[in-house]
Parts: structure tokens; sequence; C-alpha cells
């Protein structure tokens, strides 16, 4: 059994009171809430995010106040905000984005997303619109019970790559496919994870996603998975997701059918090197664009500037990609606290592909790699033997 639990009402109420200092220091009165994840960050309702607007006004001042669809009254229970409102359905006669400014008052409010088509009603209605997620920036830095999920989530990530490893020789040597290899291991992953968690965890976001492609089509960044059997001498690449209580972690790695080449190793060591500078550039502190800069600088030094497709990682927690983003643009300082995805990647069309993927933790001290398995495997053992 696991001492892991969702996160409690206590560690939401400590949410919204950040968030309402947040809102104070930005001179406004408050914040309204209406992205999925911000709303469970600060109330712990997950909610299936559709086209029905679902709400939370965190006034500077007074008690905060649910705002939701009329068929969501019975999960607004458990929350600890005894002030929720309803309206009858989408799209109704008043927006209901309208309706929940209509039911603040008129106030200087930040609004984390807004349908464009909806500005000038909204700043019609407010003194004050700022167009500011300000929970996604709190988000960023985790507290420790955050950290301690995506943990324990990069586990199962590392699961189904230890199950794939095992298990891909005899598959593909029976005739076997991308999508069968990826069907074994998900199997393998996620009845281990509900075996472990599903009672402890019912009613929060709990799952694994994969993908597993090979050959020439290893060279789309995001192949889908085929019916596809991978031949000898070809690439196979893992990237999976993780995510329990709600929190995301990843682990990936790219394997050889048969024996690596003297120019796949090349490839693979200097994607190591890239991936041990963006740890260390986390460690050291750096903005996430110089993270970015001096990860990627490693593959075009050595000579692989032409097969970068993507930057080398990004945020992940209530979402599996989210902000702070290491990549070009994102001046973000690094702290202690983050979470962000490590992925090297080199595409060669028509011919490769090869993407590793490792979770990193920032702490005081530097960073922790909660995914596992490229350590427990080196590079040379990284082969399917058929």
């Amino acid at each position: 059994m696991s001492d892991l639990a969702p996160l409690p009402a206590a560690f939401h109420a400590r949410t919204r009171d950040r968030l309402r200092k947040r809102a104070a220091a930005a001179g406004l009165d408050g914040l309204l809430l209406l992205r999925a994840p911000n709303l469970a960050y600060a109330t712990g309702l997950f909610l299936s995010a559709n086209e029905r607007p679902m709400g939370l006004w965190l006034p500077v001042d007074g008690e905060p106040i649910l705002l939701l669809p009329g068929l969501e009254r019975e999960n607004a229970d458990g929350t600890g905000i005894s002030d929720a409102r309803f309206y009858d359905e989408f799209p109704g006669d008043v927006p209901p984005v309208l309706w929940m400014l209509d039911q603040i008052g008129r106030r200087a409010v930040a609004i984390d997303t807004l349908d464009a088509a909806l500005l000038d009603a909204a700043r019609a209605r407010l003194t004050r619109l700022d167009l500011v997620d300000h929970a996604m920036q709190a988000r960023a830095i985790k507290e420790p019970e955050e950290v301690a999920l995506a943990t324990e989530a990069a586990g199962f990530a590392d699961l189904f790559l230890r199950r794939l490893y095992e298990a891909a020789g005899d598959i593909i040597s029976q005739g076997g496919t991308e999508a069968d290899l990826m069907a074994d291991a998900m199997g393998h992953a996620r009845g281990a994870l509900s075996a472990k968690h599903k009672t402890t965890f019912a009613g929060t976001p709990m799952g694994i996603t994969a993908s597993v492609h090979s050959g020439p089509r290893a060279a789309l960044p995001h192949g889908a998975v085929l019916e596809r059997r991978p031949r000898a001498g070809e690439t196979l690449i893992a990237g999976i997701g993780a995510s329990l209580g709600g929190y995301h972690a990843e682990s990936g790695v790219t394997l050889i059918v048969g024996q690596i080449s003297a120019a796949q190793r090349r490839i693979m060591q200097a994607m190591q090197a890239c991936n041990d500078a963006a740890i260390a550039a986390c460690a050291a502190g750096h903005t996430c664009s110089q993270a970015n800069d001096a990860a990627l600088g490693v593959l075009r030094t050595a000579g692989f500037s032409d097969t970068i497709r993507h930057r080398i990682g990004h945020g992940m927690g209530l979402e599996g990609h989210e902000a702070p983003w290491l990549a070009q643009g994102d001046a973000t300082p690094i702290v202690p606290g983050m979470i962000f995805s490590s992925e090297p990647g080199v595409y060669r069309p028509g011919v490769d592909g090869y993407r590793t993927i490792d979770t990193m933790i920032v702490t005081e001290t530097g960073v922790t790699v909660p995914s596992q398995f490229q350590t427990e495997t080196p590079i040379d053992a990284r082969v399917i033997t058929i």
C-alpha cells in the first residue's frame, strides 16, 4: 500500500490564500478562474472541461464563490466553499461567463482565459480587466505534496518502458507490430497503476498515455502507432506520460532493434550529453530560454542542427504540457519546485528518429530525476534482441 493520497482540502485552502495575495499585489479586487486545471488547483474539483464554463471567483476580501452549470450542483459539495451559484444551461440568454461577472459585481478582475467574442461585453461590466493567468504562474512552483504525486507517476511511466524493453524482442519475433508492443506494455503498466492506487485515488485523474513508433516514421515527433512491424536495424521510440492525482510526469527512450551501429551510438551519445546539459542548466537556475539554448547547443555542436524539431522541454503538473516552457522566448527564471521534461530529439526524415525523455524536479540543491529508465539502461544496453 502507498502512503500517497489526493491533495487534501487544506492544500486547496492554502492555494486560495496564495492566489488572493497575488491578486492583492497586482492591485486587483480578485481573480476569476475559468480554466479547468486552475479550478482543480484551487478547489480540488476535477470536472470535465466542455462547452459549459465553470468558474471560481477569488476576491481579495470576502469569501470565494463557485460558479458552475446546474448539472454540477452535487459536485460543489466537499470543497470547503460555502457559496456556490449555478446557471441553468449553455449557451443561455446571457453567456455564462458574463453571468459570472454579473454575480461578482463591478470589479477590477483578472480572468485566466476569455473568448474574444466576449471581450467587449466583459470590459463593459468591469472597472478593470486583466487577461493574466495568475493561477498558472503560481502553479509553476510545486509544493512538496504535488512533487510527491509527480514522482510516483514517473515510476509508472518507467514501468511501461521496462515491460516494453523486456517483451519487445519476443513480440516482434512473432510478427508483432507497434500496436502490439504498446498494447502489451500499456496493459501491464495500467494494471499495476490501478492495483496500487485505484481505491485511494478514485475520482481524481490517473492514467498512462504512450506512443511507440519505429523506422522512418520515428522521424515524426508525434508519430501515430500503427500495425507496423519494427525491422532489424531500426530505431523504436517510446514516449510515456503518466498521471496520479492529476499530476503528470514522463519517461521515454529510443531502443534499437538488433545491434547498435556506430552512427546510431554517436547520435544517442550526443542526445545523452544534451540531456545532461538540460539538467545542469536547470540546476544552475538559468532562465528557461537559456536552459533550452544550453541543451540544444550540444546537439548543434555535435553536428545535428538540421535534425532539431522542437524545444528541449516543458513544464508539467496538472497538465502534461504547461508553463513555463524550456524554449526560446520564455525568460522565466528556473527555481526550486518547478517540474520539467527534458526531451532531446534527433529526427532524420525518411531515415529514422531518436528521442529520450526525463522528468526533472528542480530542488534547493540541484535537480532530481525520478524517471530512471535511462539511468538504469545505458546506451549500449538499449537493444531489442530478435
